[in-house]
């Protein structure tokens, strides 16, 4: 296995400039939508009710890069080290796009939903780098203890992926805010049109990727499922223990769970690919991680929702309701 994930890391991704060039085009587009629907009550829900969402963010950003670290360190005898830092790049994106509408359809809180996707978005300007350079240099010290000729010479730079970031994100995030607040009435009529439209854009985006690159995926889709597998699972698993263990309601644990299991990999692989942060070479690992990531959530997503709308659960606090497992 890690043989053909070796031959992996010096592979590139079939991407013209027209499609980094859309593929820059669409993250904004969906990174104003999401600046769209952020309102101050969004922010003043962590003075009126902050522990489901202080709970969200930490687990966000806290715990899934240090259990994604962890879980690769582990794997280290059978993983490259751009594969590691390919799962530790995704798990230090905020929540993908999509989460919110996963949240919707796994009947979970959808208001709160949105509160953490507006936060951690805003936050990813400034946690997305500092997390990447932290855990990625802990995965790098422990790979390179088994053998330093696999050491990768990558450097991680936090400087100028804040910079990269705040362009991808808080570029488009701030205009959305402005026209939320200036045009309130017509943001209303736009911000649903807007929200579908992107998460088309955004399927049509990952089919594009798929397709470009078929080949490829099918040669080593078998060994990249299989670590993508465990680490969606291992997300997913984190945002729904740590909201268990501290009581959270479970229509608040639905919505945690998935925003911690549903990840920004369209920001990954912009970062990856368009940004000139990362070597042209080497990196073909990182970039089928976040690729598969992009696809795979989704099924996951969707599959956790499915079974979850079977089950619906009231908004309310009662906690001998909250305590029962699901």
């Amino acid at each position: 296995m890690y043989e053909s994930l070796k031959v992996l890391d010096k592979l590139r991704l079939n991407f013209s400039p027209e499609s980094l060039f859309i593929l820059n085009i669409t993250i904004a587009f969906i990174m104003f939508g999401v600046a769209l629907q952020i309102k101050t009550e969004h922010f003043k829900r962590l003075i009126r009710n902050p522990k489901s969402t202080i709970i969200g963010i930490i687990s966000q950003f806290v715990l899934l890069p240090a259990v994604t670290c962890a879980i690769a360190i582990l794997l280290r005898n059978y993983i490259t080290p751009t594969i590691g830092l390919g799962m530790i790049l995704v798990a230090s994106c905020p929540g993908g796009n999509i989460s919110n509408f996963i949240s919707s359809l796994a009947k979970g809180n959808l208001a709160l939903s949105v509160s953490l996707t507006a936060i951690a978005t805003l936050a990813a300007i400034i946690m997305t780098p500092v997390n990447f350079k932290i855990w990625g240099e802990i995965f790098l010290y422990y790979m390179s203890k088994i053998n330093p000729d696999i050491f990768p010479k990558l450097t991680i730079d936090p400087v100028s992926m804040f910079v990269t970031v705040f362009i991808i994100l808080g570029i488009p995030l701030l205009a959305g805010m402005w026209v939320n607040n200036k045009f309130p009435r017509t943001t209303e009529k736009i911000v649903k049109p807007i929200k579908t439209l992107s998460i088309i854009i955004f399927g049509g985006m990952v089919i594009s990727a798929f397709l470009s690159n078929y080949e490829y995926f099918i040669n080593y889709i078998k060994y990249i499922f299989i670590i993508v597998l465990i680490h969606n699972g291992l997300a997913l698993a984190t945002g729904f223990s740590f909201a268990s263990l501290f009581r959270v309601s479970r229509y608040d644990r639905r919505s945690i769970t998935i925003e911690t299991g549903i990840q920004n990999s369209a920001l990954a692989l912009v970062l990856l690919l368009v940004t000139g942060i990362f070597p042209e070479e080497g990196i073909g690992g990182m970039a089928f991680i976040a690729a598969w990531w992009g696809i795979w959530h989704i099924l996951s997503g969707l599959g956790i929702a499915s079974l979850w709308s079977l089950k619906p659960v009231s908004g309310n606090n009662n906690k001998s309701r909250d305590s029962k497992p699901e």
